[in-house]
């Protein structure tokens, strides 16, 4: 076991866990923050997606050890005093019916808007198909994605 400080969401934690504890348990077990889902539990579903400096990656498959520094946000985490614009176009476009998937993609898709602001509909399928939904709401996933691009502007 070793000491890890870690920026979860604007706070300041220390965890003590083995260091090739995965982000995805050390956030779920030790700090409670159950956001983020346990998937495949090998990088692929994208249910465990988060933030690490900004950029969306697979909680799963990443070692507590490797994070450093690097601040991470949770879907508990995207959120101020408002929703996010992800988040609200979520909600305007009904896209969840199970939503186990949603905190993955709507994580997924600020990481994408963060970076480009405007992205073409070719990258909002590309990025986006990474994160899988067994319902199929990918239509709704997509026009959420577009309308956050409109309230980002």
């Amino acid at each position: 076991m070793s000491q890890f400080s870690l920026d979860v969401n604007g706070e300041r934690f220390t965890v003590d866990v083995a260091p090739d504890t995965p982000v995805l348990w050390v956030l779920r077990d030790s700090l409670g923050l159950t956001g983020s889902k346990y998937g495949c539990g090998i990088g692929v579903c994208g249910s465990c997606t988060v933030h690490i400096d900004g950029a969306a990656v697979r909680s799963c498959v990443t070692p507590v050890s490797s994070i450093g520094d690097s601040p991470i946000t949770t879907i508990e985490g995207l959120a101020t005093d408002a929703l996010h614009p992800v988040q609200q176009a979520w909600l305007d476009e009904s896209v969840a019916q199970c939503g186990y998937c949603q905190p993955g993609q709507i994580m997924t898709a600020a990481a994408l808007l963060a970076e480009n602001p405007n992205p073409a509909d070719g990258e909002i399928d590309r990025v986006m198909s990474s994160v899988l939904c067994r319902c199929g709401t990918y239509l709704r996933i997509k026009e959420a994605v577009r309308n956050a691009v409109g309230e980002l502007r």
